[in-house]
């Protein structure tokens, strides 16, 4: 092992653990835990919007044309290719290349700023049309009320999803400011890694959420 290497791996070991790929697995598995519970929470709202969309297909439909989807694929377009980017910063960061790192997560980060910058204006005119749950609720169709049904669900899936978004910004940006002081490396670069298993999660809940929302009632 170089020496370069050599000093670098006791430094990167945290105490409680033997080696490093006991560190690497232990980090590695935590997270998929926490993905877990994160599939089983996404999972009841997916499953408790398709029960709705059975019982108000009609309803549904005519609320979901209402949805700008322009927006919704360029978004998806964006998080694409925000997953691109955090596999590349996690690749680079494996191969000890600080400055690729910190570049390719700034980029993934201001990906993901666009994509919450969508959704602010689709939300603008989601409150503009009157389409927000509540007192102020417009729509116009036989059953409104089923249509806010709807929204309600269009806003707490969509944000939810645009929280954790932000959260991962947040995860990036340290990550990138670690990387730029040189923690990372072909020897440590296991928390790079697991961000990359966070945000790629985050983009595979919104390809999820872009079928369910914005297409799946686009025939009728």
């Amino acid at each position: 092992m170089p020496d370069g290497v050599a000093h670098e791996a006791p430094r990167a070991l945290h105490q409680h653990f033997d080696s490093l790929e006991q560190q690497h697995e232990a980090a590695s598995l935590g997270m998929w835990v926490f993905l877990a519970t994160e599939v089983l929470f996404f999972g009841g709202l997916f499953l408790t919007y398709l029960v709705y969309r059975f019982w108000y297909p009609q309803e549904f439909g005519e609320a979901s044309r209402t949805l700008d989807l322009f927006w919704g694929a360029s978004n998806t377009v964006v998080l694409i290719a925000s997953s691109l980017t955090m596999a590349l910063a996690v690749a680079a960061a494996q191969e000890d290349d600080r400055s690729k790192t910190v570049l390719f997560l700034v980029v993934t980060m201001v990906l993901g700023t666009a994509f919450l910058g969508v959704k602010a204006l689709e939300y603008s005119r989601k409150f503009a049309e009157h389409h927000v749950p509540g007192p102020g609720f417009a729509f116009e169709g036989d059953r409104p009320e089923h249509a806010q049904i709807f929204f309600s669900l269009y806003f707490v899936m969509t944000g939810l999803h645009a929280v954790h978004m932000i959260i991962g910004i947040g995860v990036l940006a340290v990550m990138a400011i670690l990387a730029g002081r040189g923690r990372f490396s072909a020897v440590y670069s296991t928390p790079v890694e697991v961000s990359g298993l966070y945000w790629h999660f985050v983009d595979i809940i919104w390809i999820f959420l872009f079928p369910l929302l914005y297409l799946i009632s686009r025939h009728q």
